[in-house]
């Protein structure tokens, strides 16, 4: 048997508006961008996709089963802009098919500069969830699967049973993602590894008409999955929920491939689909994966270049978060938001300066027209934000 677990991530940042030196207001952040970008994006993936599994779910009776992580940067937009799609997530959440995931709140890159922060925002993501869809998330992923074997003990101390992260073929060998696996000396957190090739698959390759294996087909895909038997248990498909419907266009077919998909699936017999908290607590660990340095699922070389490549994105994130300090002396809600809001991966990757196979990959809802000009906005409105540390009073 194979159980194909399906991940969707779901994240909008708060863009930041165009902001000059002269700008006065701590009005950083462009709302009217950002309420037509995620109209857009509901009104083409959330609420189509969500309807499709929901009947997926009712049609097969519970068994086609799948799970979500939702920044708590996107839920907030949301409740703004499109509540409704709120409602259509809670609807799944009632079918008792659908896991919710844990993560940090603002999709930050906190674990790599403040423990505390991290912390923080991973239990504030933790109680939205909570009191949105009535789950406690038990299973965790960092922001952009950015993992190593020290995420995996901080996970754990959180309290969590599981984690979600890269299959690196560099850190695998001759093993294959499709088995389970337990960091060192941390035998009771299970590791689920992303299976990148056949999530790949669906994620870039979709409509490739160069692609050799263009058209994928649902009959297609589940004997890829069917082959997995003898050889693991789970095929982890972990990717962006924007694949359907925004990413790879409805005109591609990509939703009539998901609705036709589970009766394929099943159409074999032998395989099912869990969520990741059921693969973490049906199959057993098949030895240790030992991942010392910093992997992620982004770009081809899986690591933290995508965020880190170059002088401009390590200095700004270095002057973000050296005003961790002073932000929680002032006791300020509303600088405490906007400093957070600001930790959002997304305003770094618009820096990269990374080419060659993954440029298409950093300009998808790139507002600059060059990594520069991310760069020189983002640390005026840093500016703005320490000028005001230094006029806001200090709490007792």
């Amino acid at each position: 048997m194979a159980s194909i677990c399906f991940y969707f991530q779901l994240h909008q940042p708060c863009r930041l508006r165009h902001f000059t030196i002269f700008d006065r207001t701590p009005n950083y952040f462009d709302e009217a961008a950002n309420r037509t970008i995620l109209r857009r994006v509901a009104d083409r993936c959330y609420l189509p996709a969500n309807a499709l599994i929901h009947e997926l779910i009712r049609r097969h009776g519970g068994r086609f089963r799948v799970a979500f992580s939702i920044t708590g940067v996107l839920l907030d937009q949301l409740a703004r802009h499109a509540p409704e799609v709120i409602t259509s997530f809670q609807r799944l959440a009632e079918t008792g098919a659908v896991e919710f995931l844990a993560e940090t709140y603002y999709h930050s890159l906190a674990f790599l500069y403040s423990r505390e922060e991290f912390t923080a925002q991973v239990r504030q993501h933790a109680d939205r969830i909570h009191a949105l869809f009535g789950r406690t998330p038990r299973v965790f992923r960092n922001t952009e699967l950015i993992y190593n074997n020290t995420l995996a003990r901080a996970a754990a101390d959180l309290g969590f049973q599981a984690v979600l992260c890269e299959g690196a073929d560099h850190l695998l060998g001759y093993r294959a993602p499709t088995y389970l696996y337990t960091p060192p000396g941390l035998a009771g957190v299970k590791l689920l590894l992303k299976n990148y090739r056949l999530s790949d698959d669906i994620a870039f390759r979709f409509s490739d008409r160069t692609w050799a294996e263009w058209p994928l087909t649902s009959a297609k895909f589940a004997r890829w999955i069917h082959q997995v038997n003898g050889n693991g248990y789970v095929v982890n498909l972990f990717m962006d929920y924007e694949t359907f419907g925004e990413h790879q266009a409805a005109q591609t077919g990509i939703f009539d491939f998901l609705r036709h998909l589970p009766e394929e699936v099943f159409r074999l017999r032998e395989d099912d689909f869990r969520t990741p908290s059921e693969c973490a607590a049906l199959y057993p660990a098949s030895g240790e994966y030992d991942v010392p340095h910093m992997i992620s699922w982004a770009d081809t070389e899986r690591d933290l270049s995508a965020w880190l490549g170059n002088a401009m994105q390590s200095n700004a994130l270095h002057e973000l978060y050296r005003l961790e300090p002073l932000v929680l002396q002032t006791g300020d809600p509303a600088l405490l938001e906007d400093w957070r809001r600001l930790q959002s991966s997304d305003h770094f990757y618009y820096m990269s300066t990374k080419h060659l196979a993954d440029a298409a990959v950093h300009q998808y809802f790139n507002p600059y027209d060059s990594p520069y000009d991310a760069f020189i906005n983002f640390m005026n409105v840093l500016d703005h934000l320490r000028g005001r540390l230094g006029a806001a009073p200090r709490s007792a």
